[in-house]
């Protein structure tokens, strides 16, 4: 009939669906608010990579950024921090703190301390290098680890400067005894080698993280550790 709407009329969930779609749009004002949370998340990701401790960028700088150019010679290991109870004690038997060795590279020897010809000529190096340093000296200890009952030799502590009658002319060697099944829960020798057959280099928070070949070759170590010293300038301290 003409005067009948012959269209069917519109149901209800039609409405529903036309009014659920309408609204479902989100408003410029949601738009802008969801910008603004994903650049303060960006925000926040700069702002802990700024922040982030100065060694982190210090290895970054050495072993990342420019990899073609990097030809260690000491084998990098994955840090391990010097133990809170690794017991250390003075050669008059005084405790020393291992916390005491934290703040700067420190270079170590591992020898007993009757010291044999592969001891003297690890404390030599480790005099050479040091002295080699020049400007640097100050940033970097060299440390002796007796692992033993045994006592050093008095020419010994003399020719590192360790005595208490020597009048050195080059900054003492620290000489320190240990325990060494505690010693061997923080450095490690190549498989295959003994402890004492290594120099072990530590960075200054306290980190055991390059440990030298065996039959060490001073100019080759020196290189590394001047690149060390390069990398981590700003965040060590000058010896004690």
């Amino acid at each position: 009939m003409s005067g009948i709407d012959s269209s069917a009329p519109a149901s209800p969930d039609s409405a529903l669906l036309v009014n659920f779609s309408v609204h479902s749009l989100p408003s410029t004002r949601d738009a802008v608010a969801l910008r603004r949370t994903e650049r303060g998340r960006w925000t926040m990701v700069l702002i802990l990579l700024v922040c982030a401790a100065p060694v982190v960028a210090s290895y970054f700088a050495y072993f990342v950024v420019r990899p073609q150019t990097r030809t260690n010679y000491s084998e990098l290991i994955s840090p391990r921090p010097i133990p809170a109870t690794l017991p250390l004690a003075d050669l008059g038997g005084d405790a020393v703190a291992p916390s005491s060795l934290v703040g700067h590279w420190l270079v170590v020897v591992v020898a007993g301390g009757a010291c044999d010809g592969r001891c003297e000529r690890h404390l030599w190096v480790e005099r050479q290098l040091h002295a080699a340093l020049g400007a640097q000296q100050d940033r970097v200890d060299k440390v002796w680890l007796v692992d033993d009952e045994g006592s050093p030799r008095a020419e010994t502590l003399r020719a590192i400067g360790a005595s208490m009658e020597a009048k050195a002319t080059f900054a003492p060697t620290t000489v320190l005894r240990t325990r060494r099944e505690v010693l061997a829960t923080w450095l490690a020798p190549a498989p295959g080698r003994a402890l004492e057959d290594h120099l072990y280099l530590v960075d200054p928070r306290g980190d055991w993280m390059m440990r030298v070949p065996a039959d060490v070759d001073p100019a080759r170590l020196k290189r590394d550790l001047d690149r060390l010293l390069g990398a981590s300038a700003g965040w060590d301290q000058p010896r004690r």
